[in-house]
């Protein structure tokens, strides 16, 4: 062997060497998971598989997602109860997270011990949207017609603790009128019976809520955080039709469990943010009417503690009671 040749093959070492300390494997390795707590289509279910598909490419390894449906809760359990090695990760939407704490008196997780917040995925701004036959044409049509039918008129849900269940609950508190409510097992159901007219209104993500749209099968009257959204600046808010001090809304997070060491948590952290910089995810969430917000990691600590606190003052203000 030349000298030459010696001072590559040490270097190549070296290099496959880097990041990895003696006697440890980098990562990762093998095959990483991400648990998605609800059925395929969702929203949730489309960023994980987009943020997936980035990472085996960035990553060499394959990543794969698996759905948990039913409660958001069941999925965002098992990746808590993992072993903090950075192969089971999960993407859920605030819901299981600052939500679900205030809604089940025996949760099988505590989000603030039991998961590691990786990275912040983005958020959405929710609509309030109504049946295209319906005679709604603003917040102040609804009120009106719900107080002429009092207890008469049903709302629709994604579920029980979705943001769409408890903010309307917190418009009903705001605004005096009685509406009865009908959960469903995520956003398709809950169009179908709105389409049908089972339900009169449903707070729902501006992306889906526009497709319906388009097609001529329901109306978006308000939008419901505390901002105009982006993509109808001409859309009054909730509040801004006299409904003072509402809002609402949804974001979405990569999590893990607890105790990720550091070297691992600092790799995922800054791979998601270099995947989610690029325009193959920018048009995913582009797609689905998210909009990106950088935190930094102790900026994304103290945003889910504040969220915690909003969710637990507008629960207990709306008058639902835990599971």
């Amino acid at each position: 062997m030349t000298i030459r040749a010696g001072i590559a093959g040490a270097l190549l070492l070296l290099v496959l060497g880097a990041g990895a300390a003696p006697g440890q494997e980098q990562y990762p390795s093998r095959v990483v998971r991400i648990i998605v707590p609800t059925s395929p289509g969702f929203v949730t279910d489309v960023i994980a598989r987009a943020l997936a598909q980035a990472l085996s490419q960035s990553w060499g390894q394959q990543v794969i997602v698996e759905n948990r449906a039913g409660a958001e809760i069941v999925g965002v359990g098992t990746a808590a109860k993992s072993p903090p090695d950075g192969y089971t990760l999960v993407v859920t939407s605030n819901s299981a997270v600052t939500a679900a704490p205030h809604m089940y008196s025996q949760l099988a997780y505590d989000p603030l011990k039991e998961l590691t917040p990786i990275h912040h995925l983005g958020q959405v701004t929710p609509v309030m949207v109504v049946p295209a036959a319906s005679p709604v044409n603003s917040v102040q049509d609804l009120i009106a017609l719900a107080k002429s039918k009092p207890g008469q008129l049903n709302y629709g849900s994604f579920g029980v603790g979705t943001y769409s269940h408890v903010a309307m609950e917190d418009f009903k508190q705001r605004t005096g009128i009685d509406m009865q409510h009908i959960p469903y097992k995520g956003a398709a159901p809950a169009y179908t019976g709105l389409l049908r007219s089972d339900t009169a209104v449903m707070f729902a993500n501006l992306a889906g809520a526009i497709g319906h749209e388009e097609a001529g099968k329901v109306k978006i009257i308000a939008a419901a955080g505390p901002q105009r959204a982006k993509l109808r600046p001409n859309l009054p808010t909730v509040a801004e039709s006299g409904v003072p001090g509402f809002a609402t809304g949804a974001w979405w997070g990569l999590f893990g469990p607890a105790n990720l060491p550091k070297p691992i948590l600092d790799k995922i952290r800054a791979d998601v943010a270099g995947n989610i910089a690029t325009p193959n995810l920018q048009k995913v969430f582009a797609a689905n009417t998210m909009e990106l917000v950088e935190l930094t990691p102790a900026q994304l600590a103290q945003f889910i503690r504040d969220d915690l606190d909003y969710w637990g003052r507008a629960i207990k203000a709306a008058g639902v009671k835990p599971n």
